[in-house]
């Protein structure tokens, strides 16, 4: 696992596709806060109102872990300066990102805003989630030793073992060395083996309102609850 946690992790895990597919599945169902309602009484911008209102929408707002399902938060945002940032938005939370451009103002030019979020999931829309979760699977590539040193110099650090006339390598990090080895194997029109291990590399992103190894853990207990109640439903 990668050491700075908050925006981004990768790690290995050893299970099988459905089970990979339904935990990266689990993202859209994890409860997010987003700007809902916007109400737009000056625009002088050049941008339409409905354009405005759904950038406004997309800023990832900093999650508090005392709000509920049925939380509501309002905010406004004045603004008469030349470039408008989400920074500038006042209320009951704060931006993820200070810096995302929202619109630009000409001299007495004038935004007046006053909007509320809800608590809602990816499933609903895009704006309610928290992050992406990828995965893919690692595999152990052998290929001719010949390819040794051009694989480290453009992967330097990766584990290389000796076999003979050839060498054994996994595809187990996030920079993916497959798609290379399979070049260079078909530029010199030589034999390569790929062979699937079982383990998936796992990559969990954030978009800021939560860290990525809580999005993978509200994930898998998003899980968790609904195969109960699958359980109980057959029962």
């Amino acid at each position: 696992m990668e050491k700075n946690a908050d925006m981004k992790i990768s790690f290995k895990i050893k299970t099988n596709e459905s089970l990979a597919n339904a935990i990266r599945r689990g993202t859209g169902l994890v409860p997010t806060m987003a700007i809902d309602e916007v109400e737009i009484s000056r625009n002088d911008s050049a941008l339409y109102d409905e354009t405005l209102a759904h950038r406004i929408g997309l800023i990832p707002i900093k999650m508090d872990k005392s709000w509920k399902e049925d939380t509501v938060l309002k905010f406004k945002l004045d603004s008469k300066k030349e470039n408008v940032y989400s920074g500038e938005i006042k209320g009951d939370f704060e931006p993820v990102y200070e810096k995302i451009p929202l619109t630009l103002l000409s001299p007495n030019q004038e935004l007046k805003i006053k909007g509320k979020t809800k608590m809602g999931t990816g499933r609903e829309h895009a704006k309610f989630s928290p992050g992406i979760i990828l995965y893919r699977d690692i595999t152990e590539i052998s290929l001719d030793k010949e390819f040794e040193k051009e694989i480290k110099n453009i992967f330097p650090g990766i584990e290389i073992k000796d076999k003979g006339n050839k060498i054994i390598l996994k595809d187990d990090n996030e920079k993916t060395v497959l798609d290379f080895c399979e070049g260079l194997a078909q530029r010199k029109k030589k034999k390569i083996e790929v062979t699937e291990t079982g383990e998936f590399l796992f990559t969990v992103e954030s978009f800021g309102q939560m860290k990525a190894e809580e999005i993978f853990k509200k994930s898998i207990e998003i899980l968790e609850k609904e195969l109960k109640g699958i359980s109980k439903k057959i029962k």
